[in-house]
């Protein structure tokens, strides 16, 4: 697959759907406050949107989330473009192992060649960067997969992976890292750079920070479960001007929420957001997010703002 066909796989979508949730007890609660019945919605809102790009993985909720989306697909006859990951797990030690779990995936999904295939991780050092990708090549090859995808990779492995698929006549289409209001080192280290110089597409998970810039969290309403360790009280007084700055800009865009704001400014970045549903109201909230611009001042307000709390957090 060269440049151009990869580039297909995001034409005319802002915003994909991460469904990291889907069948997630341990994170995020699966089968408490939403379950099957509400993911089956969201689904069907997203296609009919048509934002039919959905991220999931073959670890989400251990095969769950393969499982349910393979479902609702078939279920519905819709047509969509899946992304999913390889997990680099310790005892996978080569492209047997990689086209092994491939194909577990595909019969999760119900389907026989999935749109996009991703390293999950670069996961040690027993197997390096040119295995996987000289793997990933021939999976292209034999027409399992349509395009080759990392995730977590840093600018030297992303360059890495890059010559090796480019020698095998395969363009790297993406590289999926965490990227936010919250977090911008992909633009501080360089990787943001790579990866736009050489066409290689940032899919942007948690661009909202695991709902932290929803707005819906504060020191006195902290983030429940694991992800309290991540977002401490005081951190989340700290980032309150913040998400002040969101809300007025979400009010001079005609009231669109903070997060919808922090979805349009990764849009913006030139990456590809992918923020996870887990009913029918966030798909709703979510979609919204895209198909109009922050303004270059707000861009650059929000920059602004976002690198003060940086600032802030490291003189703790």
């Amino acid at each position: 697959m060269d440049a151009d066909s990869a580039s297909g796989l995001f034409a005319g979508i802002d915003i994909g759907i991460g469904t990291w949730a889907w069948g997630d007890r341990l994170f995020w609660g699966y089968g408490g406050d939403y379950h099957d019945t509400d993911l089956r919605e969201a689904f069907d809102y997203c296609i009919a949107a048509g934002n039919a790009f959905f991220d999931t993985a073959e670890v989400y909720g251990q095969g769950k989330s393969e499982s349910l989306l393979g479902r609702y697909l078939q279920e519905s006859g819709a047509s969509a473009k899946i992304a999913t990951k390889f997990a680099p797990l310790p005892w996978r030690l080569n492209g047997r192992a990689l086209k092994r779990a491939l194909r577990g995936s595909l019969k999760r999904l119900k389907m026989n060649k999935v749109d996009l295939y991703q390293v999950h991780w670069p996961f040690g050092s027993l197997v390096s960067v040119e295995t996987w990708m000289e793997a990933m090549a021939d999976l292209v090859e034999s027409d399992l997969i349509g395009a080759v995808g990392v995730s977590n990779y840093s600018r030297e492995q992303t360059q890495r992976a890059y010559d090796v698929l480019t020698r095998h006549g395969v363009h790297l289409a993406s590289n999926q890292v965490e990227y936010h209001l919250l977090d911008r080192t992909i633009e501080k280290n360089g990787l943001l750079d790579l990866c736009n110089n050489l066409g290689i597409k940032v899919i942007a998970y948690s661009p909202i920070a695991k709902g932290v810039l929803s707005g819906k969290y504060t020191p006195q309403n902290p983030l429940p479960g694991f992800r309290e360790n991540r977002y401490p009280r005081n951190y989340l007084e700290k980032i309150q001007p913040l998400i002040r700055l969101l809300r007025k800009i979400g009010m001079d865009h005609g009231g669109k929420t903070p997060a919808q704001v922090a979805i349009n400014w990764v849009v913006c970045k030139g990456a590809f957001p992918i923020p996870g549903v887990k009913n029918l109201s966030q798909a709703q909230q979510n979609l919204e997010a895209g198909g109009w611009r922050l303004t270059e001042n707000e861009i650059a307000q929000l920059d602004l703002a976002s690198d003060e709390v940086a600032a802030d957090n490291r003189k703790v």
